[in-house]
């Protein structure tokens, strides 16, 4: 039985090496489709052949064997990265080259270690500590690179995938097939013969995939880099190379051999692992490995597309304590930077910043005036980002220095303030706390924040708009309240004048005492009906509709005015319309008043009414001046648009939506130098309920409310 597995082991390799070197002379008149790695999948497959025929001949544990498994190892290595340098290779090769040439120095120092156990072949201590020791760095090896593949496929376009997809998985396989490998090497404390002997199923396996890989046509292989997996990458290689540390260590002192050596294996230990625990989930660790990598890995120190997602998910969101927006401005800010806490300073009132809000940083003491109004000028004039490590030690640019208040110069946690300019305008400073790994603010800094910053002004001004907007609104509404109490007092006060001055003439009279007792009447009732209106104004007159004698209405108007102004009720049919009595009275004081207004000493006003099925007509005529077309259009039912001097213009806009609440529709015509007709339209009471079906289905009638020039 053992002789079968060595002969299947031995065509096994040989096949191997056969499809290797076949593989390779498929591949070389076709490398370009590899792109730079062209020449070195070559010379891979070549080492790959030779390692094949060594184990045939030599056998697997021979030095010559294990040389040039060594050499094939870096020649794939050195494929790997090749791989990566397609197109774009200054940005795309930086982030990997440290991770592939610390893979190449684990695999040179298996190069070392051969001549070693052949001098010291003949001690079975030497031995067995030289083969722990290399099937440790062959696993650290096969961990680094997979990572790396991972890196490859994941991090190239889709287009490129497509030409990396073979490759891969066939640098993949191998160094997945060897992770298992030594791995139970590593634990069995000997080589898994069975495992060796269908290893050369592998190297068949890649000559295939390689050669499959060639078939297809090459699609662009430029890399995007992930940072994150980078980050992860060196984690795992300091990880992996702490893990090294402390097995060589403990192995050492093992065969130095001592009556205290089990004892010093194991202090050694719990000592390592706990400074792992105290160290790995360090912030300040993670940010001086972000820090290295950012500065001698990768082009530029930010990858502006990830910050500028992470920025819009949390000043749309916020995380963790950040809830208002203010803090959520201070947090996108530190976040850039990697800073722990920060304080958002905003105009005072004198024009100093103030203390606005404060993001996880509570131990400060900021006094009322947090910097003065000169350093706001500044900030404001030169648009510049302080950094106040530089202030501290004496660097003065635009005469900041004399007026940076000691709170901050003297707190050695404040480490830099970040203007927010809007439309050249200061809307606020973000003052910075000092990150946890220290470094000094560079240009990229600078732009970054200066961008940041500006976007932020912007939802700060429009924050503040929306509030200045809303506080206008509830004054507009307390104003407009205002208005048309003062435009009711004044109709009251002009009926209360002219009863004052015809009281001198006629106070002997009965008739004008009894009406003088009416008019009284009629003030002190209006002017309650404007108190209790204004207690539920903006209800209109949508309440209390209910079946009305329109002519016995519009006569108390007429009587109102009849000592003031010829009224006249000119035609009158009985109607009896669905609507609000005070609020139809209110309306047609309103249009009565201003046709008075518009009219001549002499010149009557009339009033109709008639009955257009299913409405009820009333029109008040005059023959004054009349208005243009455009400014019926455009001003006549605006609110506070007058063209009498003094009056509030409300008027017309106050009758219109009286009506319009009584299910009405009020149109106007008028013609300048003839005069004006205002039309009002109410629902007859008995056809409300079909106007009611109409109003819940608008296609089958017509919207109320339309102003009419004819």
């Amino acid at each position: 039985m053992d002789q079968v597995w060595l002969l299947s082991a031995f065509v096994l390799f040989l096949l191997a090496a056969t499809a290797s070197l076949a593989a390779a002379v498929w591949i070389f008149p076709r490398r370009d489709r590899y792109g730079p790695a062209g020449e070195s999948v070559l010379g891979a497959l070549s080492l790959q052949a030779l390692w094949c025929l060594s184990v045939m001949a030599l056998g697997p544990r021979n030095p010559g064997t294990l040389m040039f498994l060594s050499l094939s190892y870096l020649a794939w290595l050195w494929t790997l990265y090749r791989l990566f340098a397609n197109d774009g290779r200054d940005n795309s090769v930086r982030p990997i080259r440290p991770v592939v040439m610390a893979l190449g120095f684990v695999e040179l120092l298996q190069l070392v270690l051969v001549p070693v156990s052949t001098r010291f072949g003949s001690l079975p201590t030497a031995v067995d500590m030289v083969f722990e020791i290399s099937s440790t760095l062959r696993l650290l090896t096969c961990v680094g690179a997979l990572v790396l593949v991972h890196n490859l496929y994941v991090g190239a376009s889709t287009a490129g995938r497509q030409t990396l997809r073979l490759p891969a998985a066939a640098l993949g396989l191998m160094w997945l097939y060897d992770l298992n490998f030594y791995t139970v090497a590593y634990l069995a404390d000997a080589v898994p013969e069975t495992l060796g002997q269908i290893r050369g199923a592998i190297p068949l396996a890649m000559a295939a995939l390689l050669a499959l890989g060639v078939a297809n046509k090459a699609g662009e292989l430029r890399l995007r880099p992930s940072r994150s997996v980078a980050f992860q990458s060196f984690s795992l290689l300091i990880i992996g190379g702490y893990l090294v540390a402390m097995v060589l260590v403990a192995q050492a002192i093992a065969y130095v051999g001592s009556d205290f050596s089990r004892l010093m294996q194991i202090g050694f230990l719990a000592g390592a692992s706990a400074a792992a625990l105290l160290l790995l989930p360090s912030r300040r660790l993670r940010s001086w490995i972000r820090v290295v990598l950012a500065k001698h890995l990768f082009q530029h120190r930010y990858d502006y597309r990830a910050e500028w997602l992470r920025f819009t998910e949390t000043i749309s969101r916020g995380k963790g304590q950040a809830t208002s927006l203010h803090e959520r401005v201070v947090q996108s800010l530190a976040d850039i930077t990697d800073s722990p806490s920060g304080l958002l300073l905003t105009p005072g009132e004198a024009g100093s910043l103030v203390f606005d809000t404060r993001w996880q940083w509570p131990g400060i003491a900021v006094p009322p005036d947090a910097l003065p109004p000169a350093l706001a000028t500044i900030f404001e004039r030169e648009q510049f980002i302080l950094d106040l490590d530089d202030l501290r030690e004496g660097r003065d640019v635009f005469g900041e220095i004399e007026n940076i208040p000691e709170w901050l110069r003297d707190d050695r946690k404040a480490w830099a303030l970040v203007p927010l300019i809007h439309y050249q305008r200061l809307v606020g400073i973000v003052v910075l706390a000092r990150p946890p790994a220290v470094r000094k603010l560079d240009w990229e800094d600078f732009d970054l924040l200066r961008v940041v910053g500006r976007q932020l002004a912007s939802y700060l001004a429009e924050q503040a708009g929306q509030e200045a907007l809303s506080d206008a609104q509830r004054f507009d509404e307390f104003n407009r309240r205002i208005a048309f109490v003062m435009h009711d007092i004044k109709n009251l006060a002009s009926q209360l004048s002219l009863l004052a001055r015809n009281a001198e003439k006629h106070a002997d009279n009965p008739e004008f005492r009894d009406d003088m007792l009416v008019t009284l009447r009629n003030s002190s009732d209006k002017l309650n009906a404007l108190l209790a209106r204004l207690g539920r104004y903006g209800a209109g007159g949508s309440e209390g509709l209910e079946g009305i004698d329109v002519v016995e209405n519009v006569g108390r108007v007429v009587k109102r005015y009849a000592a003031q102004h010829p009224v006249m009720l000119a035609e009158q049919h009985v109607c009896t319309a669905m609507a609000n009595p005070d609020a139809l009275e209110q309306a047609l004081v309103h249009l009565v008043q201003n046709a008075i207004d518009e009219s001549a000493e002499d010149s009557p006003v009339l009033l109709n009414i008639t009955v257009e099925r299913p409405y009820c007509r009333i029109e008040v005529v005059d023959a004054g001046p009349g208005m243009s077309p455009e400014f019926v259009r455009t001003r006549l039912f605006k609110p506070f648009h007058s063209s009498k001097p003094g009056g509030f213009g409300i008027g017309a806009f106050e009758a219109r939506e009286l009506i319009r609440a009584m299910n009405g529709r009020l149109d106007v015509e008028s013609r300048e130098g003839l005069g004006t007709r205002f039309i009002i339209r109410l629902p007859l009471a008995a056809a409300a309920d079909l106007l009611e079906k109409q109003k819940d289905n608008p296609a089958g009638g017509e919207a109320p409310g339309n102003a009419e020039v004819a």
